[in-house]
Order: structure tokens, then C-alpha cells, then sequence
């Protein structure tokens, strides 16, 4: 199966009220082509599961800026100012999960795991409503596992049947949520034939990988540009 389309494709894919898992790590790893295709969906009411809302101007910052976002599930929203007014004036739902506590969640929710015990957060403001328990004299909380409607992601390279390979830190919370989406797309620098990639590189196999677009973007610096 091939599964290259073209990234003005994917709007078929979401509808109003989704909760999208978005790669990334500020924008390392961030699916920023699929982001800007977005832009143009006549959707509303997302909850979007990420690290961060984006930079200024940049990937889901320009999403969030278009009123598109209801709720944010992550761990580093203060780069975006606007979203923490806008939490402030209760314009914004936001989850506030520790960095591990988000990457197991959502590794529980492509395993089929329900949940999980964890001690980080116990006592603070982030455990408040959320179940606890002494296990072998220690406190722990209950955190949900997380899946998404849609997963968009981020990788360096892919086949056509959709085996993925990621470069360095830009792989951060990309492969698990390959699996934890119902429909998961995957934005790449390069796509190859199949049988190009060495099986014992691939990280995220094709089993997992719904649709692969080719990536609009390339890194100068510290900044990502438009290069198509």
C-alpha cells in the first residue's frame, strides 16, 4: 500500500471537537506542515495534547491564535503568552501534566492501558481530584491514560508503506503517539521506496501509520521556513 498523499488531503480527516495528539518538543519534531493545513479546516472546539503550544507565529500558536483550541492537555504553555491569558480569563481549559507523566499516559493509551500509579505531583495542586493510594508505604496518584481522534506527527524519514526513522531529539513524544491515535498521520523530510530503510532503524512501523505527507518546511538556524 502506498500511503504518500497530498497534505491538502488531510482536512477529510478531522472534525469539530477532536482531541489531537501533536508531536514536538517547542518546535523540534513539531508537524508543522499538517499544523498549517489545518489552519484552513473549517473546524472548532479541539483539544490538542502536546508539550507546548508552539512558538510565536509558529506551528500550533497560529492555531490556537485562530480560536480553534478549547482545551490544551501538555507541560510548557507559558512560551504562549496569549494561551495563558487566555487560561487567566477562563477562555482556555488547561491540563497541566508533568513531562513524564504526559509521555506515559499516552504510551498507556496506544498499549491499552487504562492508567497508571505515579508519585510525581503527589501534594500539589496538579494531584487535586485525581485518586490516591499507598502502595508499600509510598503515596501515589492515578493518572489516565491518554488517546487521541487523530495523531499528527513529525518524522525525518519514511517508506511509502509508512515506516518511520526520526532524527535525534525531534523524536521526543512523536513514536508514542504513532500508536495512540486512531487515525495517525505522519509529516516526513524524506520519503523513500520501500525496502530503502534498514529494518533495524525504524522506530515506528507502517502498522501504525495511516497517511504520510511530504513536510513544507526546512531548519535554518534556529528557525523553521517554508521551503515548498
Amino acid at each position: 500500500m502506498n500511503k504518500i498523499i497530498k497534505s491538502s488531503e488531510i482536512g477529510k480527516c478531522f472534525k469539530s471537537g477532536d482531541q489531537i495528539l501533536v508531536g514536538g518538543f517547542g518546535l523540534s519534531g513539531t508537524p508543522l506542515t499538517i499544523i498549517d493545513e489545518l489552519l484552513k479546516v473549517d473546524i472548532h472546539d479541539l483539544t490538542i495534547v502536546s508539550n507546548n503550544l508552539g512558538d510565536e507565529g509558529q506551528g500550533l500558536h497560529k492555531l490556537f491564535m485562530q480560536g480553534k483550541i478549547k482545551k490544551a492537555i501538555g507541560s510548557f504553555f507559558t512560551i504562549n503568552k496569549e494561551a495563558v491569558i487566555a487560561w487567566a480569563k477562563g477562555e482556555l481549559e488547561i491540563d497541566l501534566l508533568p513531562q513524564g507523566t504526559l509521555a506515559e499516559a499516552i504510551r498507556c493509551g496506544g498499549a491499552g492501558i487504562g492508567g497508571f500509579y505515579t508519585k510525581t505531583a503527589v501534594g500539589t495542586e496538579l494531584s487535586k481530584g485525581k485518586e490516591e493510594r499507598e502502595i508499600d508505604g509510598e503515596r501515589y496518584i492515578f493518572e489516565k491514560a491518554i488517546k487521541g481522534d487523530v495523531a499528527i506527527i513529525k518524522a525525518a524519514k519514511a517508506d511509502k508503506l509508512g515506516n518511520l526513522l526520526y532524527h535525534t531529539t525531534a523524536r521526543n513524544f512523536n513514536p508514542m503517539m504513532a500508536t495512540a491515535g486512531k487515525i495517525v498521520i505522519a509529516e516526513v523530510d524524506e520519503i523513500v521506496e520501500v525496502g530503502d530503510l534498514d529494518p533495524e532503524y525504524i522506530v515506528t512501523p507502517h502498522a501504525y501509520v495511516d497517511y504520510v505527507i511530504q513536510s513544507n518546511y526546512s531548519k535554518v538556524g534556529r528557525d523553521y521556513v517554508e521551503s515548498r
